[in-house]
């Protein structure tokens, strides 16, 4: 059987056999797997299906078929749609009302730590563009669940609304005019009025803030600890750094519909 290496895969790697993904497993996998099992029982076919273990002990999962990201710079045209923004919420609303539910297995284990517990859901952790995948305008979902873990709804969204609005600071540190902090406003409020998002939506600037700051501890904790790959992700680290800084700096008419 011809194997056939996918794109991206930071924390895991993975090749293609026969339209099947197989990617190395770690101690947190069966978790995940009971999650994709969770929403393949809800009905919801927007995520990559769990098909067990192959005879090496990696992962099995149905391959999403349609368009990433990639290796591509600049980014295509519809990380920036409206539509696709509109889409994204909507997922993660489906996905977190479908996990508020779930039962984890016996021994569960995450790839971010924690357990479930009330009041939580499972979220993708990592619902970015370069995770998406596409058909023509047509979000078809989300790869690479390896860091799904339990946290409340805003955490979740709080990180894709960096990547998607983006909330984001310019890589090239570049400052925001006054034209591109109103854009970002509206986007954030699209993707927030999608997901149905009825809390305090400048308590949720917070959360953005406190989220790139974790994530960012979370890259340079890792690449403390020698891990090759985020030791390349370090330039990301900084950025959410920067981010976290610039989100806080916003105005409160920023949050206010």
């Amino acid at each position: 059987m011809r194997e056939e290496t996918l794109p991206g895969g930071n924390t895991t790697g993975a090749v293609l056999i026969d339209d099947v993904v197989h990617k190395r497993a770690s101690s947190w996998t069966a978790t995940v797997h009971a999650v994709l099992r969770h929403l393949e029982d809800a009905g919801f076919d927007s995520a990559p299906r769990a098909l067990g273990f192959d005879d090496h002990g990696r992962e099995m999962l149905t391959y999403l078929h349609g368009e990433t990201i990639g290796g591509r710079e600049p980014w295509p045209d519809w990380t920036s749609a409206d539509s696709m923004l509109i889409q994204v919420g909507r997922w993660l609303r489906r996905v977190h009302d479908l996990t508020a539910d779930f039962t984890p297995p016996a021994g569960e284990e995450w790839f971010i730590g924690g357990a479930m517990g009330p009041g939580l859901i499972v979220g993708h952790q990592d619902a970015a563009p370069y995770n998406a995948v596409v058909d023509g305008d047509r979000l078809v979902g989300f790869c690479d669940w390896d860091i799904a873990g339990p946290s409340t709804r805003e955490w979740d969204l709080a990180f894709s609304a960096l990547s998607w609005v983006p909330l984001a600071s310019p890589y090239d540190g570049a400052p925001l005019s006054t034209d591109d902090l109103r854009e970002r406003s509206r986007r954030l409020h699209l993707l927030l009025d999608a997901y149905g998002y009825d809390g305090d939506r400048q308590a949720f600037g917070v959360v953005v803030r406190d989220r790139a700051r974790r994530q960012a501890g979370v890259i340079r904790g890792m690449a403390g600890a020698g891990d090759p790959t985020k030791i390349a992700l370090l330039p990301i680290a900084e950025l959410l750094e920067r981010s976290a800084v610039d989100v806080q700096a916003l105005p409160d008419a920023f949050w206010v519909r």
